[in-house]
């Protein structure tokens, strides 16, 4: 894994943060982990998509950021466990993998194709 894909790694865990502070924030500290959660979550993803495919990066990011965010809401905020919704993320994150498996890791240098 080159460092491109480690920080859409990274910016996935980041975007579990705020997807469960914009639920969960109830004061300015809340809020402000919140709001650089989101700050550092999009950097990291912008910053990978430059020289990754877009598509397959968001794909790889958003598919993440569920799956962790789904796992989170059962672990730390008692919501029902559900087979079928841990599988269904299973089935996510097979996709996501394929996804990463079948785009080659050569870097871009710019924008440009």
């Amino acid at each position: 894994m080159n460092k491109e894909w480690i920080k859409v790694v990274i910016a996935a865990f980041f975007e579990v943060f705020w997807v469960i502070g914009l639920k969960h924030a109830y004061d300015f500290w809340a809020w402000t982990g919140t709001a650089i959660a989101i700050f550092v979550s999009f950097y990291l993803m912008i910053m990978a998509g430059r020289k990754l495919p877009v598509g397959t990066v968001y794909a790889v990011f958003v598919g993440l950021g569920t799956a962790g965010t789904v796992f989170s809401e059962i672990l730390i905020f008692g919501e029902p466990f559900k087979v079928e919704k841990v599988l269904l993320i299973v089935v996510l994150l097979a996709g996501v993998v394929g996804l990463k498996l079948v785009t080659a890791d050569n870097v871009r240098e710019g924008a440009e194709s």
